[in-house]
Parts: structure tokens; C-alpha cells; sequence
């Protein structure tokens, strides 16, 4: 055998052994990787305490939990994500989606950012001056903030909101409350009407309006401590099909004056008790529908109120939010007994189908 015939066999092993190397480096960093994917578990059923719910843009369902972690249903798979995946609390205050997918899990401890593989929690900027801009990308969040915060791209921002005279204006002493840090203007809702403004629901401090360049201001004692000592907080702000706001309670509607630096206040539903709802949503009929939590639905078409109670044979369902769905289906969170989904005229528990 000549020189240059052994050079070439021995080229031939040497690259087939590289190969062969970089064959199995490829295969392990391909199993690791999947290995690292496959977080949560498999469950047959969700949590009896179920908060939130949220659809995304794939059509996957989330269920956000008081106290076991978030759940996800994508066709007939049911998983449960926890603090073991990653995830910052068990406990869901809030789930929204970004244009890039990307699903963000709202906590009384934190803000965890899910892409799909894997959890991260956001950490909050506080700077000398406040970031207060509107932008339609933007994502906000209330709990774990001393008032709120707005995500911009890869940026947390903690905002604080304009500082009134609460004593003052509402008469009362807004500190009286052990809850929320005694920090009257926790934000409890945030939503965002027609025209693009952001509006901010608080503990005992009324509610905001933002457009971008000033505040609105709703300085209303109902929507602060009331007589009784109770403190409701402004859970949920809905815009009707006429354009007027509900913050609440059925009590009153507000108007936005023409040069939009006032507002009006006219008279709302006449209904005996409970005159205060947790949560509201526009439906896709463009009727009102609201949750009381003693177990009550609620739909107002603009003339008329009717109601529907939800009771499982056993107990009230205590209702916590309500959300629809892109098929227009309308679904109940609750506070002990899991979730219901429309059927017809009716709401059902809902169960996984095996």
C-alpha cells in the first residue's frame, strides 16, 4: 500500500469518527432539549377553585387556579403547570398573550412569562421618573405592584398612579383597611375601551382613565369604602353598546363628555341587592353579562335585566369571573366548584371528555 493509500484510509476513519461524534452530540443536545420541554403533568380534571380563564391565539385554553398553578387544554390534553414547572405562585390573578405568543400568568407574587417551553419571571424596573405611555402592544398588571405595572418589549415598569386627596374627597379615612398594604390604589381591573384609552379599577381609590397624555379621575364614594365598611374595589369596567361605562356595580353609568376631560353620571339599573358585580364582559351579542359572586349571572340588553342562578343541586356556586371564547360560548370561573360553560339558555359544569 502506498503513502498517499494510507493517508486517505486513514482521513476516511478519522472523518467517519468525527461524524459519528458529532452524530451523537447532536442526538443528546436533541434529547436534553426535549427533555427540557416536557414540563407539567397530565390531569384528568381541573382545581375546584378556578379564577381565570383565558383562551389564546392557537385556541388553547388556560385555567388559572386560587392556589394550584395554572392549567392548559389543548384539544382533549389537559396539563397542570405549577412552582415546580417554574411557574412564580400557584395562585392566578390574571392570564394575557402577547402578539409574539407568548402567554403571561399574573400572581399576587409575581409576573411569569411562559413561551411555550418554559417559565420566567419578570423583574420589575422602578425608576426616578414614571414610564406612563400608551402603546397598543403594551401589557398591564396589577397585583404584586404597589400600584401597577406596564410591560413594554423585555421592560417591566412599576407605575404609580396621580395621588389625590382621599380624605378629602371621599370622607373617609381610605387607610382603614389591613388589606393590600394599605395601599388604597391597588389596582384590582384594567381594560381598555373603544377608542384605545386604558382605564384603571382600584381597591378604595375610584377609578382612572389614561389616554395617553392625562387622567380622568372618578372620584365617586361608591366606588371607595362604603358606609357599611366594606370595601368592593372596582373589579371590573365594562363600555355598553352605547358607549356608556360600567364600574361595578349596576348602580350608576358614566359618560365621557365630548372634550373627554369630564365625565357624567347617570343613573344605571334599578335592582334590589347585590348592587355590585366582580366581574363583567361585552358579549358578542353586545349585551351586557356580569357575575355576582352569591351564584348569580347576569344579562342586561340595555332595557332588560334577567338573571340566571347557578347552584350544582348541593351549594350556591360562588362565581368569580366570566369570560368568552372566540366561538362567542361563555364560561364561569368559581370559587368552589371548578368551571361551567355555556350550553344554550344554560350554564353546565364542565367536564373533560375521555
Amino acid at each position: 500500500m502506498t503513502i498517499n493509500s494510507i493517508k486517505i484510509v486513514i482521513l476516511i476513519f478519522v472523518s467517519s469518527n468525527i461524524f459519528s461524534c458529532n452524530g451523537q452530540v447532536k442526538s443528546e443536545h436533541k434529547q436534553t432539549e426535549a427533555e427540557t420541554i416536557q414540563i407539567g403533568k397530565v390531569v384528568s380534571e381541573l382545581d375546584n377553585q378556578i379564577w381565570r380563564i383565558f383562551q389564546d391565539a392557537k385556541g388553547t385554553y388556560w385555567f388559572g387556579s386560587n392556589g394550584n398553578g395554572i392549567y392548559s387544554l389543548n384539544g382533549k390534553e389537559l396539563k397542570q403547570f405549577t412552582t415546580v414547572d417554574g411557574l412564580v405562585n400557584d395562585s392566578i390573578r390574571g392570564i394575557q398573550e402577547d402578539k409574539d405568543g407568548n402567554i403571561y400568568i399574573e400572581t399576587h407574587k409575581g409576573i411569569s412569562k411562559f413561551d411555550r417551553k418554559q417559565f420566567t419571571t419578570l423583574k420589575a424596573i422602578k425608576s426616578s421618573y414614571n414610564q406612563w405611555k400608551l402603546d397598543t402592544n403594551d401589557l398591564w398588571f396589577g397585583y404584586n405592584a404597589n400600584d401597577l405595572y406596564r410591560y413594554h418589549g423585555d421592560t417591566l415598569f412599576e407605575l404609580k398612579l396621580p395621588r389625590k386627596d382621599l380624605k378629602k374627597d371621599f370622607e373617609i379615612d381610605t387607610l382603614i383597611s389591613p388589606f393590600n398594604s394599605n395601599n388604597p390604589y391597588s389596582v384590582y381591573s384594567v381594560s381598555k375601551d373603544k377608542d384605545g384609552n386604558i382605564w384603571f379599577g382600584t381597591f378604595v381609590a375610584g377609578a382612572f382613565r389614561y389616554d395617553g397624555k392625562s387622567f380622568l379621575w372618578f372620584d365617586e364614594k361608591e366606588l371607595s369604602i362604603l358606609p357599611d365598611g366594606t370595601a368592593s374595589g372596582v373589579r371590573s369596567i365594562i363600555q355598553d353598546k352605547d358607549g356608556y361605562f360600567w364600574l361595578s356595580n349596576f348602580k350608576s353609568k358614566y359618560k365621557i363628555e365630548a372634550n373627554a376631560s369630564a365625565y357624567k353620571k347617570l343613573k344605571g339599573i334599578e335592582k334590589e341587592k347585590p348592587n355590585y358585580f366582580n366581574s363583567g364582559i361585552v358579549g358578542k351579542d353586545s349585551n351586557l353579562w356580569m357575575t355576582a359572586y352569591g351564584g348569580i349571572v347576569w344579562k342586561y340588553d340595555g332595557k332588560t335585566l334577567s338573571s340566571f342562578r347557578i347552584n350544582n343541586g348541593k351549594e350556591v356556586v360562588l362565581l368569580v369571573s366570566i369570560y368568552q371564547d372566540k366561538k362567542g360560548i361563555l364560561w364561569l370561573g368559581t370559587d368552589n366548584d371548578g368551571v361551567y360553560k355555556q350550553n344554550g339558555d344554560k350554564f353546565e359544569k364542565f367536564k373533560l371528555k375521555k
